[in-house]
């Protein structure tokens, strides 16, 4: 079953959803550029080039992007670059003033981590015969990936808040200390785990397509 058949909705709609985050993050990159606010700009500026990825994937690759993987993904760098600037007149960020915003954010896009986790290594396992990967391996391997990388980013926030603050400007990132990275992490795992379980339902035609495309290239 396809994503957008889990959501209810047609694809149809969930273009146009995603087209419509697309704008609402062009309007917060401008908001941020307006406002001479680093973070804001570099959070939606950075959050809009990604949600154009599918399309290079499946322009350039002949990855197949379903219109629901699109919208996944484009909603965790919305809600993310949302969550910065907040609402207008609204003094305080998502971030700050709505508790569960950042176990959300954490929680769907380390869910989008391991999907790229999970269908790289599934790939590899269904093109090379010298690999197998049983499922309850890849359901480990899955969330040590989003583990490791959410390890990353927590250690990229912290420097990068030293940077800043020792620059004496805004921070793109803001920590706010070891009981916040913990839960980042919780959540991490939360998002790894919802992939590792579904992620053969959702991911089975993107995985197809990179499994031919690492065929291409295997030598006769």
């Amino acid at each position: 079953m396809r994503v957008r058949d889990r959501l209810g909705l047609s694809r149809r709609r969930q273009e146009q959803a995603s087209h419509a985050m697309q704008l609402v993050l062009v309007g917060i990159f401008f908001v941020g550029v307006y406002e001479l606010d680093a973070g804001v700009a570099v959070n939606a500026g950075v959050g809009l080039l990604v949600t154009y990825l599918p399309a290079i994937l499946e322009r350039d690759y002949q990855i197949p992007m379903d219109a629901g993987l699109t919208l996944w993904i484009t909603s965790a760098v919305f809600l993310h670059a949302l969550g910065v600037v907040g609402l207008p007149g609204g003094g305080a960020s998502f971030y700050q003033s709505v508790w569960w915003w950042d176990h959300l954010t954490h929680a769907l896009s380390a869910s989008i981590v391991a999907a790229v986790g999970y269908t790289t290594a599934r790939a590899i396992d269904e093109h090379s015969d010298a690999v197998h990967l049983p499922g309850r391996f890849m359901f480990v391997f899955v969330l040590l990936f989003v583990l490791a990388f959410g390890v990353l980013w927590e250690v990229l926030e912290f420097a990068i808040g030293l940077g800043a603050a020792a620059l004496g400007v805004g921070s793109v990132l803001t920590q706010y200390g070891l009981g916040d990275t913990m839960l980042d992490l919780l959540f991490d795992t939360i998002g790894g785990i919802l992939v590792a379980v579904w992620g053969t339902a959702h991911l089975s035609d993107v995985v197809g397509a990179l499994t031919e495309r690492l065929g291409e290239g295997r030598p006769e």
